[in-house]
């Protein structure tokens, strides 16, 4: 597929979202080579915190459950919780490995300006942390740092 279908089915993914499928679009896009755009970036960025941000709010529910059931006794139900759990882990650190992979062999050596270079720092960064979280049981911890930073360039 050409890079700029990639990056219209990207666009029309976000629209419906099925953040999902965006981020394998925008995954692809990445691994075309040549450095993304600031519409393609900020694309990539949405279409993996969207898939991530879903993931980590059902993780924290159902851990919320698991400790429920724990609490109540229910050992059998907080087993099940656990395991779901586990699958929903499992889902996230795929998505984090995809996306830090694209980031450190596409596009993070391609980058030709500090603009760029910072961005996929970010979002490495906040991936890294969802992906070491799983391992302490915070599922991420601290929240997208680039979430309170204006993007530039952007209209």
């Amino acid at each position: 597929m050409s890079r700029e279908k990639d990056v219209y089915f990207a666009k029309l993914a976000e629209q419906a979202e099925r953040y999902d499928e965006m981020a394998t679009h925008m995954e692809a896009v990445g691994k075309t080579g040549g450095e993304l755009s600031v519409e393609e970036r900020n694309l990539l960025s949405v279409a993996y915190k969207n898939a991530v941000g879903s993931r980590r709010a059902a993780w924290r529910i159902i851990t919320s459950v698991e400790q429920k059931e724990t609490s109540k006794g229910n050992e059998e139900n907080a087993k099940f919780a656990k395991e779901y759990c586990k699958k929903v882990e499992a889902e996230l650190d795929d998505i984090c490995q995809k996306i830090l992979s694209v980031l450190e062999h596409n596009l993070i050596g391609k980058a030709t300006t500090g603009e760029s270079k910072v961005f996929y720092s970010l979002d490495g960064g906040a991936l890294r942390r969802t992906s070491y979280g799983l391992q302490d049981g915070v599922a991420g911890g601290t929240p997208h740092v680039r979430n309170s930073i204006a993007p530039t360039g952007a209209s």
